[in-house]
Parts: structure tokens; C-alpha cells; sequence
């Protein structure tokens, strides 16, 4: 064996090159001074390959004697060695079996099985030709593992028509199921890329106790660290926890068939250590030390560290001479040809603390704010304060200002601006932890429609009183209760509507009967919102309403024409916020809000510094694939989101919701439910009697149209809870072959619906209305699944693709419930949906 052909890296990686046979390991000794396995053994996490580049490829196994349990600390005997053959031949039929390899191999390699690191192995393959097609397979003793495949990618000089891939993120075993896998598994595919939460640390925690396939049982940490006192959720802290985790995890086989037939390409993001982690930091909500800052755990976060580096197929190093927790580097960039540079960052290692720390203490209830006005929900104004006084210490003591406000680290973000004005292929794709687009809001104008909303009811009431002693003139009697509600008393409200009603009856314009509205005394503005209802009420009754639907008609009018845009005039001073009763419950919501400051938007100073690179350098055709939130998003990046109008669009992100977590939507509505009224911005209860099998309880999603999505139509408001009705009737013990007819004629029914065809999809209208981020052009907040990329010099497609829930305790045999489209075409820092 030449020495020059092999290198050892990181403790425990081989490498050699194709046609030559390596050694190496973790200490002096050389593999091949260790004796091959022999015996039966197993594979019990089978085989992956990761980082695929023109020449190499990063390929990984665990091997154990067959006697020994699959996820148990690796026996302690003597270390040996096994082997692993590599073929360019055609073994796609021996995909997902332990056939042994046909073809000539380019190479048979020995490599050392070692304890210490848990019985696994790293090597990098090296030589490899481009934009090829390879099969390989471990063997140990007298077991083969199972065939494995990757497809290097093309050189750096090439012509690429078209690459294919699968950016997936946020797969809790806990929860939900992962039929999304066995989709993406069926998709042509050259790579896949995995932007984190590739396990989850805790177990038993609150959002991990929904519904989950039976195929996963209860997670049991070796060790594990209740997250508060002595029973509940624990969570991992022990390398040995770390690595049970990455072994049960890769015990199922829909898991092990991606990696078994695709290369990934992977990051991490916070939950690979600790929920909403920067650097060593935990952010649990009370795990702060005795003089209120967050607890920091370097051992913990080397622990993971190593855990991640063992069993995740990544061309990294871990730096066992760093005695600190970063000693580790993850992020890296890799070239498709002249198509694509892609760009990975680690946004967890290197960020400082959240600008507003978990610990603050809240003046209000001498308590630390935890998530909510620190992470979640932040109000923008304290945010911007606090920010520009980090910055401005950092720059006092002769810092970088954006050291203690950045996400990436100094280093980082240098590599990351430099990457990208060298880059010099058609399409600069962004492996990104975090979103980062703004997610704002208005919460002036959001308590003035939920005040409007609250209104209503009361104004439907006096509106049918009202019809009764005007003779059932619905028309009349909402023009009455249009004055009284402006102000007007009940006689001038009266003579006013007459007066109006009489100059509409003889064609008078809209502007004459506010005219004669004001001759019989009625102001100005009172005049317009009575006009404006009688109008609103006579179209409906000409269409055919009557009664109730009137009222409702000109409750709705009264509420969001009157009452709306008196609060949003004058916010907390309003008359209507003092009638309400809840003026101290509401008055800290007249403010503008970020929903969510663990995401780039509580590092808006560097972003706009990455958008401003980009813009300076006319650099083009830049995406950002993005995870972590649990919910699709589509939009565009704008320089700087605070400026008029929203800044200008510089790059798009496109992000995909989790393949199992429970969505971003169901963590809101959760956390909304101690808010009072403010929930009613995320979700609308709602009961659907369905003949034959019950109620179904739905809690429909407001909060996409809260953040900016567009009006729905009666229809696309139905369509919209189509996957989550599926799966409350699926729960509901409805056969799997009935579940899609079933489905669609209870949403028929929905619409003729009252409280769903005029509350709800008023409501929504008029959350939609308030104009919040309009940059988001596509949001689905209710989801899990996954995303396809399909790019080419032209265009770059992501098709989103939403997965049904779960059918019992099994995962659905349609696993795709829906799929949108998102277009970014080159040359345009846009998106478009279909």
C-alpha cells in the first residue's frame, strides 16, 4: 500500500482512491493489522453515501456481530476490519437487497470496524469519474449490507441540462409518520439535500404526544436529563443519547431506502443539539443559571457534535485537539457543473445569542419572558432598539459590529459573501437553515379586525330587532344601526336613513344620499357608512337573501367599514376598544410584531448586509432552500423589508415544511390559546356534523391569511382544510377506500354552511385584507411533506408536496395530497405559483 495514496482525517475517516486497496484508522494501528470479521453480522442502520462531488463520495456504514442489539453501544471486543466494494455496473434491481454486486469493481477496500467510534465507518472514495453512476456495497464476516447507490456530480466545467433533487428537513419519530420518504424514494432523483432536524433531541415533550405510526415506537434515552424535575420530557445529553437517537432513527427501512439509493448533501439545525440552540447554548423555556443567563453546555454540544459527524455521510472534520464545542466545521459549498453552486451554512454553531435573550426579564411579572417577546412574537420596535445597542456595544470595544447580532458568525459570513460574488455558474442555491423572509405583523390592525369580527354578532341582532319595527325593511333597519354605532343618536339616526333610503328610491348617487343623510343630521361619516350599508344590504336582497342572511349582510358591512377603521385610526383610544371591556388585555398588541426572531428576521441587520453584497454585485439567480419552520413558504428577499413599499426583491426562498413535525400552525394555535381573542388570529373552531359518523372537529387555519396570503374564494377556503379533514375523519375510523369520496362531499356540504360560507370566509377575507408581507407569495402554514427541485439553465421549479395524515396508526397508502408548483425564472429575483 503507497501511504501518498491514503490520508487519515478526523479520527476515524479512510480514504482512498478508486483502484487501490486503503488502511487506516483511529490510532497508530493500520486496518489492515486488524483481522477481517468473520461470522454472521448485520448491518442494522444499512448503508449511506453523502457529499458527492466530480471525484469522491463520502460512503458510511455500522456493522455489528448478528447477536447484538441494533441500537445498544457497539460490543467491546476486538476490533476488526470489512470490506467495501465499489461497482460503476448497473445494480439497480439488487436496490434494497443484500445481492451481491455483478460487474467489475473499481474498488475493494479494507476498512477499520472500531468501538470506540460506535462500529461505524467513513470513507472517502476518491477518483471517481464525473457525473457517474456507482453501486457499492460493506461486507462483514459472511453478511453483505445492502446495495447502496450514488451518482457523482458533473465536473465543474460541464454543460448540465438538468439537475433533479429532494431538500427534506424536520423528521420527528415521534409524530405524525414518514410515508413522505417512501415518495421521495419513487422520484428520479441526482441528490438529496437535508437541512436539518435529522433527529429530535427530546422525547415526551409536549409536541411529540400527538398521534404516530405504530411501525414507531417510544424513544428510550440511555441516559437523558428531564427537561424539568423528575418525570415528564427528558432529553438527550450524553453521547450515548446522541447516538441512539441517529441509530433508532435509521432503523426504518423507508429512511434507510433513501439513503441506500440517494447521495445527501446535509446540515444541521437546532434540534441535532437543543431546540432554538446558538452555539453551546440551551434556550428551554426556566433552564436558565443563577444569574438568569442561558444555560451553556459545551460538553453536551460536543457530544452532539460527534454524533452527527459519526453517523451522518458528510466530507467534514471533527477537530478532536479542539477542546472547545466548536470543533467541528460543517458548512461547505459544492459545484454542479456550470449549472449550480450549492452553498450549505451552519446557522446554529457560530450565531450569537437571540437579540432579545429567553432570560429578559419582564417588567410586568418580574418573570423571564422565555419564548414569547423574545423568540416569538417580538415586538419590532424593541427588537430594532435592542439590535442597534448590541451593534453599538460590539463596535465601542473595537468588535464587528454584527458579532453580537449574526447569524452566521463572522467567519462564516465572509466565506458565504465571497462564495457567491465567485461563483460563476447559472443558479447560486443556498442550503438554508432558517427563512429568510419577513414574517411581520400589524397587530393594530389585526385587533381591529378581530374587534370588528367580535361586533358583528351583537350588530346582526340589533340589525333584525331593528327590521321588526321598521316592517322587515332589512335595508332600512342596517342603515339605522350603521348611524347609532358611528355615534348618531337613535331619533337623528332614524331621520337620517330615511332621508338617505328615500334619495337612493329615486335614484339619488351614492354621494347625493350622504348629502341628505347630512341635511337630516347626520355627520359626514356617519352618512357614509349608512350609504355604504344600504347598498350592501339592497344587492343582497335583490340576489335573492332574506332575513338572518341580511342581517349578517349588514353586520359584516358595519363591523369592518366602521368599527375596523376607527381602531386601526386610533388604536388603544378607540371607543370601541374601551366597549369591548378588554382594553388592559389588549393595549401591549398596538404595536408591530415579528412572529419569529430565531429565524433571520431576529438578525435583520445581517440580512440586509447579505442582500446589499448580493444587490452591489449584481449577483444573480440566487435561492435559498430552506427548513426548520414546518410549513411551505414561497417569496421573494428584499434588501431591506423596513423601507417603503417593503424594499426591493433581491433573491427568492422557498421553504418546505417538515417531513413529519407537527406544522407551525399547530404550535400557534397552541401557544395562541392563552391569548385570549389574539387566537382567533390563528384558528376558527369549527364543528362539522357529518351523517353517519359524528362531529368533526376542525380547527380551521386563519393564520395563513393573517401573514398575507390572498382572499380565498367560498371554494379554495374548503379546499384548503381538504388534507386536515381527511385526517379527522381517518381518525374517525373511516375506511382509507371511503376516505377521499367521504372527504369531498363533506366539503360540498361545508360550503352551504353558514358559520363556514359567511363567518369564516369573511374572517379570512378580511385577515387577508391587512396586507401583511406581501413578499410572500405562497404559504401554507397546515403541512408536512417535502419538496422536488427541478433546475435548469432557464428556470428552477420546487414542487411542494403536501402528505396526507396519518389513517389510524399507519401511514396513508395516497401519501401526496397536493402538490404547488413554484416557478423562480433566471434573471428574475421572483416567484410564481401555481
Amino acid at each position: 500500500m503507497d501511504r501518498r495514496q491514503f490520508i487519515k482525517l478526523g479520527g476515524f475517516i479512510t480514504v482512498s482512491a478508486v483502484g487501490l486497496s486503503a488502511c487506516g484508522g483511529s490510532s497508530e494501528a493500520a486496518g489492515t493489522d486488524l483481522a477481517l470479521a468473520s461470522g454472521a453480522w448485520q448491518f442494522p442502520q444499512s448503508v449511506a453515501s453523502g457529499d458527492p462531488r466530480a471525484d469522491s463520495i463520502m460512503l458510511w456504514t455500522r456493522a455489528l456481530p448478528a447477536s447484538a442489539d441494533a441500537v445498544a453501544v457497539a460490543p467491546s471486543a476486538a476490533d476488526s476490519a470489512i470490506r467495501l466494494v465499489v461497482t460503476s455496473a448497473d445494480n439497480s434491481a439488487a436496490l434494497g437487497a443484500n445481492t451481491a454486486l455483478s460487474g467489475t469493481l473499481v474498488a475493494d477496500v479494507r476498512l477499520p470496524l472500531q468501538s470506540q467510534y460506535d462500529n461505524t465507518v467513513r470513507h472517502k472514495l476518491t477518483g471517481l469519474s464525473a457525473a457517474t453512476t456507482y453501486y457499492y456495497q460493506f461486507i462483514a464476516g459472511d453478511t453483505r449490507s445492502n446495495v447502496g447507490r450514488f451518482k457523482t456530480a458533473p465536473a465543474a466545467d460541464a454543460d448540465v441540462a438538468q439537475l433533479q433533487f429532494v431538500y427534506m428537513t424536520c423528521q420527528d419519530w415521534s409524530v405524525n409518520h414518514w410515508g413522505a420518504m417512501s415518495s421521495i424514494a419513487g422520484e428520479s432523483l441526482d441528490f438529496i439535500v437535508h437541512l436539518g432536524d435529522y433527529i429530535y433531541e427530546t422525547v415526551g415533550e409536549d409536541f411529540q404526544t400527538g398521534a404516530v405510526e405504530s411501525r414507531h415506537d417510544t424513544l428510550v434515552l440511555p441516559d437523558g436529563v428531564y427537561k424539568s424535575g423528575t418525570s415528564g420530557a427528558k432529553y438527550a445529553n450524553t453521547l450515548a443519547d446522541y447516538r441512539y437517537l441517529y441509530k433508532k432513527y435509521r432503523t426504518d427501512k423507508r429512511l434507510q431506502a433513501l439513503h441506500e439509493r440517494f447521495a445527501f448533501i446535509a446540515i444541521w439545525d437546532d434540534h441535532e443539539f437543543t431546540d432554538d440552540a446558538w452555539q453551546d447554548a440551551e434556550t428551554y423555556d426556566g433552564s436558565f443559571n443563577a444569574d438568569g443567563s442561558d444555560l451553556h453546555q459545551p460538553a453536551r454540544r460536543r457530544n452532539a457534535n460527534q454524533a452527527w459527524f459519526e453517523y451522518m455521510p458528510a466530507d467534514v472534520t471533527l477537530d478532536a485537539a479542539n477542546t472547545t464545542f466548536q470543533n467541528i466545521k460543517i458548512y461547505r459549498d459544492f459545484q454542479f457543473g456550470k449549472l449550480m453552486q450549492l452553498v450549505m451554512t451552519d446557522e446554529r454553531l457560530y450565531r450569537a445569542d437571540h437579540i432579545i435573550p429567553e432570560s429578559t426579564i419582564n417588567p410586568a411579572t418580574g418573570k423571564a419572558l422565555g419564548r414569547i417577546g423574545a423568540r416569538y412574537l417580538v415586538q419590532q420596535s424593541v427588537f430594532d432598539s435592542v439590535e442597534a445597542q448590541k451593534m453599538a456595544g460590539a463596535k465601542t470595544i473595537g468588535l464587528d459590529p454584527l458579532t453580537t447580532a449574526t447569524i452566521l458568525g463572522n467567519t462564516q459570513r465572509q466565506w458565504w459573501m465571497d462564495k457567491m460574488k465567485a461563483a460563476t455558474s447559472t443558479w447560486k442555491l443556498w442550503g438554508n437553515e432558517v427563512s429568510l423572509l419577513r414574517m411581520g405583523l400589524n397587530g393594530t390592525d389585526a385587533i381591529a379586525t378581530l374587534l370588528a369580527l367580535s361586533a358583528a354578532t351583537s350588530l346582526a341582532t340589533s340589525v333584525a330587532t331593528t327590521a321588526a319595527a321598521v316592517g322587515g325593511n332589512y335595508a332600512l333597519a342596517g342603515t339605522i344601526v350603521a348611524a347609532v354605532t358611528a355615534g348618531a343618536t337613535s331619533a337623528v339616526a332614524q331621520a337620517g336613513a330615511v332621508a338617505i333610503a328615500t334619495s337612493a328610491a329615486g335614484g339619488g348617487s351614492s354621494t347625493a344620499q350622504a348629502t341628505a343623510g347630512v341635511a337630516a343630521g347626520l355627520s359626514s361619516a356617519q352618512a357614509a357608512i349608512a350609504v355604504a350599508v344600504l347598498a350592501k344590504v339592497s344587492a343582497a336582497a335583490t340576489a335573492g337573501s332574506t332575513g338572518t342572511a341580511l342581517a349578517a349582510v349588514a353586520a359584516q358591512t358595519i363591523a369592518f367599514g366602521y368599527i375596523k377603521p376607527d381602531v386601526q385610526t386610533n388604536g388603544v383610544n378607540s371607543t370601541f376598544v374601551a366597549a369591548s371591556g378588554k382594553k388592559d388585555a389588549l393595549s401591549s398588541f398596538f404595536t408591530k410584531f415579528l412572529l419569529n426572531c430565531d429565524q433571520w428576521d431576529g438578525y435583520n441587520t445581517e440580512r440586509k448586509t447579505l442582500m446589499s453584497h448580493l444587490k452591489s454585485n449584481n449577483i444573480s439567480n440566487v435561492v435559498a432552500i430552506t427548513g426548520d419552520i414546518h410549513a411551505f413558504f414561497a417569496g421573494t428577499v428584499n434588501d431591506d423589508f423596513d423601507a417603503t413599499g417593503g424594499g426591493t426583491p433581491v433573491m427568492v426562498d422557498l421553504v418546505s415544511a417538515g417531513v413529519s413535525s407537527d406544522s407551525f400552525f399547530s404550535y400557534l394555535r397552541d401557544a395562541a390559546d392563552s391569548l385570549g381573542d389574539i387566537a382567533t388570529l390563528v384558528s376558527y373552531p369549527l364543528a362539522v356534523p357529518v351523517t353517519g359518523i359524528g362531529t368533526v372537529n376542525l380547527n380551521f387555519n386563519l393564520l395563513d391569511y393573517t401573514m398575507g396570503k390572498a382572499a380565498p374564494t367560498l371554494a379554495s377556503l374548503a379546499e384548503q382544510t381538504r388534507v386536515q379533514l381527511r385526517g379527522a375523519l381517518a381518525a374517525l375510523s373511516v375506511p382509507e377506500a371511503q376516505l377521499d369520496a367521504t372527504t369531498a362531499a363533506v366539503l360540498t356540504a361545508l360550503q352551504a354552511n353558514s358559520d363556514f360560507n359567511t363567518s369564516l370566509l369573511a374572517l379570512a377575507q378580511q385577515l387577508s385584507g391587512l396586507g401583511n408581507n406581501q413578499w410572500l407569495k405562497h404559504l401554507n402554514n397546515d403541512a408536512q411533506g417535502y419538496t422536488l427541485v427541478t433546475l435548469t439553465p432557464s428556470k428552477m421549479t420546487a414542487q411542494f408536496r403536501q402528505v396526507n395524515k396519518l389513517v389510524g396508526t399507519s401511514a396513508p397508502a395516497t401519501i401526496v395530497a397536493r402538490t404547488t408548483t413554484a416557478t423562480v425564472t433566471a434573471g428574475s429575483a421572483a416567484v410564481t405559483i401555481s
